[in-house]
């Protein structure tokens, strides 16, 4: 994907991406090592946490659509090389979050996808 064309945002907003819709992506294989990369990639990089929820949720059975969107988060990471949090060996450790619920937001069972 080195001549892909960059991507502003990690996810499309009201993405709506399903466990039911689109036909089965056939390299499932490929599918889980890229999530697994950026799952681990996303500890340095909170910018892609909720698009790689979104899709780590469809794992075991990935649609060509959640492939499609794994391919985006990989465009929005070539906008942005190098950023992310440096994590350095300190004495202090201080941590500040936000977070905020969806209320009903998986389109598919109606549950809050945050809590």
């Amino acid at each position: 994907m080195i001549g892909c064309r960059p991507a502003n945002t990690p996810i499309e907003q009201n993405h709506g991406l399903q466990e039911s819709v689109g036909e089965v992506y056939c390299d499932r294989e490929r599918y889980l090592k890229l999530v697994g990369k950026l799952i681990y990639l996303s500890l340095t990089r909170p910018d892609i946490a909720y698009a790689m929820h979104v899709v780590s949720q469809f794992m075991h059975s990935p649609k060509i659509p959640h492939m499609k969107a794994v391919e985006r988060i990989l465009r929005y990471l070539k906008t942005c090389p190098g950023k992310g949090i440096l994590l350095r060996k300190n004495n202090r450790i201080e941590i500040e979050a936000y977070t905020d619920a969806d209320w009903a937001g998986s389109v598919g069972d109606r549950k809050s996808t945050s809590g």
